[in-house]
């Protein structure tokens, strides 16, 4: 490898390429050291946001326990308390009020219940015996009416009766006075 082969950049002396010309003089004329500091001071204002988010945990801490103390544990000691009293206290009391008021208005409404049941009946019994006086009513007016026509077809026979007669009657005086009057006029 003595030859003529490419040389490697860093080497003195040795055959150079085009963009190895840049670095160097990048290198050797600005130092880098104040480039990866801006780079840096701009990574950590935009990308970094742990000094962001341990402002706001300080700021949580000294909110809720510098500030409020121990406020919301008396709050909810408080709240604790109050449950304690209403299951203790209060609710045995409301359940045996609300057992005994419901067992006076189950009471209640067991013999408005019956009364209701007993007015039913009732006023079905009473129905019904109106209802048999109205269909015996219907029977009576039924048989009189069968009566009556029965009546009225009875005298109409009789009236046709004596009508005939009466006709006969009329027709043998009539008869009889045509017989006198042809003696009268035969003279």
């Amino acid at each position: 490898m003595s030859g003529g082969g490419p040389a490697s950049p860093g080497r003195s002396g040795a055959a150079r390429l085009p963009g190895d010309r840049k670095r160097e003089s990048l290198a050797a004329g600005t130092p880098l050291h104040p480039i990866i500091k801006d780079v840096g001071e701009i990574h950590s204002r935009l990308l970094d946001h742990r000094p962001v988010i341990q402002g706001e945990i300080r700021y949580f801490i000294k909110e809720f326990e510098e500030k409020r103390g121990l406020r919301e544990l008396r709050v909810l000691e408080n709240l604790k308390n109050t449950i304690f009293e209403t299951n203790e206290h209060v609710l045995p009391k409301c359940e045996q009020a609300m057992h005994d008021n419901l067992s006076k208005a189950l009471e209640r409404l067991q013999a408005a219940n019956d009364a209701i049941h007993r007015l039913q009946e009732k006023e079905h019994e009473e129905r019904k015996l109106l209802t048999n006086k109205l269909i015996a009513d219907e029977e009576k007016r039924i048989s009189h009416w069968e009566t009556f026509v029965k009546e009225q077809q009875n005298k109409q026979a009789e009236v046709d009766e004596e009508h005939r007669k009466a006709m006969q009657r009329l027709k043998e005086q009539y008869a009889d006075m045509e017989k006198e009057l042809a003696k009268y006029v035969s003279f």
